[in-house]
């Protein structure tokens, strides 16, 4: 599948921000399942200092404002060549897994250990081990947990949009049973850990369908989030499996063709598509606009895109805050802004 996204931020601030620092995870990223044709980033107004690294492997952008600015707008597009792979097969014991990762004097580290710790949005708490603990049949594969888990937060649990917010404690969410998708995430990740197991946080994007006889809005679509577990009997390289609860589907490298990803972390905190801190703008509103599009054979062929900042200022976003949320914290110099 061919698949173009097209992200949008818009901030407005009163009064005008003096000087800023933002990070950006809105460039996709490379694996078996999804090759990234060409990516743009457009910001206005355009930045000082660019420079990408993180310590994961995703493509983070950061950037520095020092002229006073009243209005910061970022664009991300992306165009994709996704594929699917054969599921994966998996005979590994899931309390075998929980054994190797325990703690020995002397024994070799693993990367994927570090995914299996509390982290700020995903405490290992007793709620979610009791919630987890059904679905851990002894003996059973991984992959057959994993399952079994994903099926039924999708089953027990609400898909309500405004019903929580960016820092709504997992454990919260769990006890209303109901959430959006960056909730059920944190969900299956605070079962997945409690229960001794490494699993990470995976943002991204996926198409969708508008309903019969109607035509897709442009920038309707949001950001989506799921999760990916440690299988370390797969193939070398591809020992990650991505589960949606939202959507109860899973694969390999990804759900599905349909999906993009962008980033993985610890959780959310990690991978927020754009924050920074900023000095002055003591008010604000945020607007996003995504948009998720198919690049079929009998479509017109999409225009190459822009190289960073050779565009003009960015009109305005087509999709207020109506799918995502906005965190807003003082500080003492100034503002912690975040968005979905």
């Amino acid at each position: 599948m061919l698949l173009q996204v097209t992200h949008e931020t818009r901030y407005d601030y009163q009064p005008a921000v003096e000087t800023a620092q933002h990070v950006a995870y809105l460039e996709p990223r490379p694996h078996a399942g999804q090759r990234v044709l060409s990516h743009s980033l457009l910001i206005s107004p355009q930045p000082v200092q660019r420079r990408a690294s993180d310590v994961y492997g995703n493509r983070r952008c950061f950037f520095s404002l020092q002229v006073p600015h009243s209005v910061l707008e970022v664009r991300a597009r992306s165009l994709l060549s996704t594929q699917a792979h054969a599921l994966p097969e998996s005979a590994q014991p899931w309390e075998q897994l929980r054994d190797s990762l325990r703690y020995q004097a002397g024994a070799a580290y693993q990367p994927a250990n570090e995914m299996g710790f509390a982290s700020p949005f995903v405490p290992r708490q007793l709620e979610f081990a009791g919630y987890a603990r059904p679905s851990f049949v002894a003996g059973a594969d991984v992959l057959t947990v994993a399952r079994d888990l994903m099926e039924r937060i999708h089953t027990d649990f609400t898909y309500e949009t405004h019903s929580t917010q960016i820092n709504t404690p997992a454990l919260q969410a769990l006890e209303q049973r109901k959430g959006v998708c960056q909730d059920f995430a944190h969900i299956m990740l605070a079962c997945w850990r409690s229960m001794g197991l490494p699993a990470r946080y995976v943002s991204g994007y996926l198409l969708t369908q508008p309903p019969p006889g109607q035509t897709k809005l442009i920038g309707s679509d949001a950001s989506h989030a799921w999760v990916s577990v440690y299988v370390p009997d797969l193939p070398e390289g591809a020992r990650w499996v991505d589960l949606d609860p939202t959507n109860n589907r899973w694969g390999w490298h990804a759900p599905g063709v349909d999906y993009v990803t962008v980033a993985t972390g610890r959780d959310f905190g990690d991978v927020s598509p754009l924050r920074g801190v900023i000095h002055g703008g003591s008010r604000h509103t945020l607007s996003v606009g995504v948009t998720v599009e198919e690049i079929r054979d009998d479509l017109e062929t999409p225009a190459p895109l822009p190289t960073d900042n050779q565009a003009p200022a960015l009109p305005d976003m087509r999709q207020t805050q109506g799918q995502s949320q906005s965190q807003s914290q003082s500080q003492s110099s100034g503002s912690l802004l975040q968005n979905p």
